[in-house]
């Protein structure tokens, strides 16, 4: 096995208990996950957390609205040495416009790529539905500077993590809410809108979203 893809795998099963396919049994993988005003936690401020695993053991997912500063996925291509300076000019579209995220405060590192599901690679990209899934490896980002990468994509540098029973806890506190993801809300251009897309696609109108907690 790639030994990126080990180490993937190893970060899924030591954060959620399970290995290369996704739970089930009322389990959230695959959903979104959208913070509320209660949160308490700024690094999870107004974010929106597309869930890559969720089992008994905990869970680990990866941002999707939270932009990683100023770097760019041109800068990135060439920070790998996936292409020189000055080729950046030649780049495809999708490499030019793609997207450089925050996944999460752990392992910030790493890049995690969330990808559509005409793309993959044996033994390295991990299935979490029938149109998601994530690699790590650094053939995807070479294949996206060359133009045969997945149609949709995002890069995230680190991820979210919770310890078992912690998501359960929160989603209690009323510190979050969860609905089904789609393509707009993982891939969509507009990063600044998802925060808000999601509340709406909830069900919420985010002007009147109060910061008071309570329980049905």
């Amino acid at each position: 096995m790639n030994p990126e893809a080990k180490r993937l795998g190893d970060i899924r099963r030591k954060v959620t208990g399970i290995g290369d396919h996704a739970s089930h049994g009322g389990y959230l993988d695959g959903q979104l996950l959208v913070a509320m005003p209660v949160m308490g936690d700024s690094r999870f401020e107004r974010s929106v957390i597309y869930l890559c695993a969720h089992s008994a053991e905990g869970a680990m997912g990866i941002m999707v609205n939270r932009p990683a500063g100023s770097i760019d996925f041109p800068q990135l291509l060439m920070q790998l040495n996936i292409i020189e300076k000055g080729n950046q000019i030649s780049l495809p579209d999708s490499a030019e416009t793609m997207k450089v995220l925050s996944g999460g405060p752990v392992d910030t590192g790493r890049g995690f790529v969330l990808h559509s599901s005409d793309y993959f690679i044996a033994n390295a990209t991990l299935k979490i539905n029938d149109g998601v899934c994530l690699t790590t490896t650094i053939d995807i980002l070479k294949a996206i500077a060359k133009g045969n990468g997945p149609k949709h994509a995002i890069l995230a540098l680190g991820y979210a993590g919770w310890r078992a029973g912690q998501l359960e806890e929160e989603i209690q506190d009323n510190g979050w809410l969860h609905c089904d993801a789609d393509p707009d809300l993982i891939f969509g251009d507009n990063v600044d809108s998802k925060y808000d897309l999601a509340l709406r696609k909830i069900g919420i109108d985010p002007g009147m979203l109060s910061n008071a907690a309570g329980h049905a």
